[in-house]
This record gives C-alpha cells, sequence and structure tokens, in this order.
C-alpha cells in the first residue's frame, strides 16, 4: 500500500481547525505535523492547498437495499454514492428481504459488502416481538447495535408489543436504536384522510397523518423504557420540537440517551411539499418550519448528538405514485455533506460542529474503533473539502441507482475533491477507484 502525504490542509477536528500536513502509512495516520516532507517516491503526494481536512462521515443510518429490494439500490451503488459524499463509513439497517432479524441473515449482509462495499460498512440487527433470544447472542463487538421500529416503515417491521420492547430493552447487549412513530395515532389518521380523499390523499397532509403527537408519544414512551431499564438508547430521526426537549445537554460521554437529526429534516419543511411533493415523503414526516429550526437550535446546543442521512432510496416511478402508493425515503449519501456545508457557509453552524455531529459523535456513541477522528494511528477515513467549488445537482452527476435526488436543481457551494477509506484514494476529483473494498466496522466494547 502506498503512502500517501496530504499538504497544506486546513484540519478540522476535536473543535479546532489548525493547518498541516498529514502523512498515511499501511492505511493509517502516521503523522500530523507541519512540514512534512515527501518521504519518497513512492508517496502519493496530494496538495490540499488550504482546503478543509476532515475525518470521513460517519453515517449512522442508511438504507442501502441490498438483498432483496436492488431495483431501488445496492451496496455496491449506495457505497460508491457515499464516498463522493465524503461518507467513509456507513451503519445499514435490517429492513431489507429477508429482514436481518437473524444472526445468519446478518452475517449473509456483511458477505455482500465485504465483496461490494467501497465505504466501510456494519449493519443493525432487526428487533421482532419475538426474537429477542436471538439478540442475546450478539456480539458487541462486531454489531453496532439492535434496531427497534417503533412505528411501521418500508418492510413494515414494527414491534408494538410492550413485553417485547420491555424484554429487547432489557437483554440487549448493544445500544437500542428506534424509529419513533406511534402506530396507532398514525392508523387512526391515516383512515380519516383516506375516507377523504381515496389514495390521492394530498401530500401536504402528510405531516398531519403521521403526526407530531405520533411522534412524541412514541419517543417518550423510547425515553420511558431506557430510564426503566439502564438501556443505552439512541432514537433516529427527531422531527419535532417537542421531541427534542427529551434530551439532555450534558457531555456525550455521559449520555445514557442520543438523538441523531436528518438532513432532511434540517432543510426541508411543510412548504416544500407544493414543489417537491412526493419526493420529499419520509417517515416520519417533514413538518413545519419551527420544527425544523428547534431541531437546528438542538443540535447546536447539544441535545441531538448527531447528523446522518437515512438514505432510503426509491425508484422514480415508485416515488411518483399517488400518496397511498407512494413509498416514503430518499436517496442522500452523496449530497449530505455538501448540505451541510451550506450551513456552514451561511454561519448558521461551524466546521468544527458539522465535524462533531457527522464524524466525531457517531464514533463515540458507537464505539467504533479506530475511526471518526484525525489521530495518529487512526484508519485514514479522510475527506478533502473545498468551501468553495460550487456545482449543480443533475442527473448527470447523480450516482445512486435510482437516478433521482431531492436535491436536483440546487447549486452547493462546497464539494468534496478527496475520499480516502483505510488510506486508499476512493474519490478523486470526480474519478472513484473501487478496486479497493472498505471494512468491516469494529466496536470498542
Amino acid at each position: 500500500m502506498k503512502r500517501v502525504l496530504i499538504k497544506n490542509a486546513r484540519i478540522v477536528n476535536e473543535g479546532k481547525v489548525f493547518d498541516g500536513d498529514l502523512l498515511v502509512e499501511d492505511g493509517r495516520i502516521a503523522k500530523i505535523d507541519k512540514h512534512l516532507s515527501q518521504v519518497n517516491s513512492d508517496t502519493h503526494l496530494i496538495d490540499a492547498n488550504g482546503k478543509y481536512l476532515i475525518p470521513g462521515v460517519i453515517d449512522d443510518q442508511v438504507h442501502f437495499r441490498e438483498p432483496g429490494l436492488t431495483n431501488k439500490a445496492t451496496i455496491a451503488s449506495e457505497s460508491r454514492a457515499a464516498i463522493a459524499g465524503g461518507i467513509t463509513s456507513y451503519i445499514e439497517q435490517p429492513n431489507t428481504r429477508p429482514a436481518a432479524v437473524t444472526l445468519d441473515i446478518l452475517e449473509d449482509k456483511y458477505k455482500i459488502a465485504t465483496q461490494d462495499s467501497v465505504a466501510n460498512f456494519a449493519f443493525n440487527f432487526g428487533a421482532t416481538n419475538d426474537n429477542v433470544d436471538e439478540i442475546k447472542k450478539i456480539n458487541p463487538k462486531l454489531i453496532p447495535g439492535v434496531k427497534v421500529f417503533m412505528g411501521s416503515s418500508t418492510g413494515n417491521m414494527l414491534v408494538d408489543h410492550e413485553n417485547a420492547l420491555n424484554a429487547i430493552f432489557s437483554e440487549s447487549p448493544v445500544p437500542v436504536i428506534t424509529h419513533c412513530e406511534d402506530e396507532s395515532i398514525i392508523s387512526f389518521n391515516f383512515e380519516q384522510y383516506k375516507d377523504r380523499y381515496g389514495d390521492n390523499i394530498p401530500i401536504e397532509f402528510h405531516p398531519d397523518i403521521r403526526s407530531r403527537e405520533a411522534c412524541l408519544k412514541s419517543s417518550s414512551f423510547a425515553v420511558e423504557l431506557a430510564k426503566k431499564h439502564g438501556t443505552r438508547l439512541h432514537i433516529f430521526h427527531i422531527s419535532t420540537a417537542e421531541e427534542t426537549e427529551l434530551f439532555t445537554k450534558e457531555p456525550l460521554d455521559k449520555k445514557m440517551i442520543t438523538a441523531e437529526a436528518c438532513v432532511h429534516h434540517l432543510w426541508f419543511s411543510a412548504e416544500d411539499y407544493a414543489e417537491k411533493g412526493t419526493l420529499i415523503k419520509w417517515n416520519p414526516a417533514v413538518k413545519e418550519v419551527s420544527d425544523r429550526d428547534a431541531i437546528l437550535k438542538a443540535v447546536l446546543d447539544g441535545r441531538i448528538d448527531v447528523i446522518a442521512t437515512d438514505h432510503a432510496p426509491h425508484t422514480l416511478e415508485e416515488k411518483l405514485q399517488p400518496y397511498t402508493s407512494a413509498p416514503s425515503g430518499g436517496p442522500l449519501v452523496q449530497h449530505a455533506l455538501p448540505a451541510m456545508m451550506e450551513f456552514v457557509r451561511d454561519e448558521q453552524m461551524t466546521i468544527q460542529t458539522l465535524v462533531t455531529k457527522m464524524c466525531h459523535n457517531p464514533a463515540t456513541i458507537f464505539k467504533v474503533k479506530d475511526r471518526g477522528f484525525i489521530r495518529e494511528g487512526y484508519f485514514a477515513d479522510l475527506v478533502i473539502l473545498d468551501p468553495s467549488r460550487p456545482w449543480a445537482v443533475n442527473k448527470d452527476n447523480i450516482l445512486y441507482k435510482c437516478k433521482w435526488s431531492p436535491f436536483e436543481g440546487v447549486t452547493f457551494r462546497s464539494r468534496v475533491t478527496h475520499t480516502l477509506v483505510n488510506g486508499n484514494v476512493v474519490f478523486d476529483n470526480g474519478k472513484i477507484n473501487d478496486s479497493k473494498k472498505g471494512m468491516r466496522l469494529e466496536f470498542d466494547r
């Protein structure tokens, strides 16, 4: 493996921004200093020329659709899009076909990723109403968490038996991760609108059907269960102002309950349904401007710990169906980091906060081994970001297998120029090298 020397970078790490060089040897960060010299002719030199050098993004929530849903996406296609967007590691969710609700099925997904994934990978185990005995067998060093769908979504892995939830929260040897929406409230709301509109429910009613009450009731119940059992809980995709009040501002290493915000809940609001329609139909729903603003505030003040994507591609044909048939979810991994850099450019967020929420904190929450920080001895998962190189999202540069994006037509002012995964330059100014594959994430537990 070649050495890589990155010169003249603005390094962003652990709350600081400083000028320096970085040397990669044998896939790991060997040296961080000023004025490092080229080691020998076998060293690959990258002149960052004053651009940002950040740790690779760790996306703690993606749906790459393999196995079983490969008409929408594959691990190969979406990991390529991820590294183009500066995501060097991801944690994928269990609602594939078959659902990853046994350890054997989960390991089958790892086999596919070992062969096909350009980024580093891990897979959450899926909870059901009756698989707690399988959950007890999880090796905490090899599996990031147990995903509990407390509201139904793609794949319908709903866990709604209170005895099962108590067992999962009390017995899981790894963090419990929840999708929180109360199913009874959603079902009642849906039937009201279905009776009125049939299948053509106007999309603007999506946040009324999958309502703030449904989100808050379920999230509150998850927090209650976690406190009851002393569970390490991580709640995905917070979508309401009310839910942000469930979380504390204490230091991350003292928290037993953490939370995630998604890019789409920080970017879009209910005002965008008129233009975007079902393309921005997500579960939980994109809600009001006031919710969007409250989520950003909670990210900035420490109540929300992680920014992720919930990358969940469907075909454009599927998304353009009437409301009752159009699935929820959309592709985001290629565009998440450039989108969040807009917040930096607009001075709504510092680059240090972006790196904390997208790189450091996912590594800390899941205890990802030797990743998420720019530290000597850590794996060289690195991204070079040019904050002043605009580009417009269009069909020609979208890498998702589904070939569409909710950001089409948006011009981002920042772009990823280079991505390194385990010291390999896998993305270089638009060119992807997928000959080198990512590694299975390990967890320091």
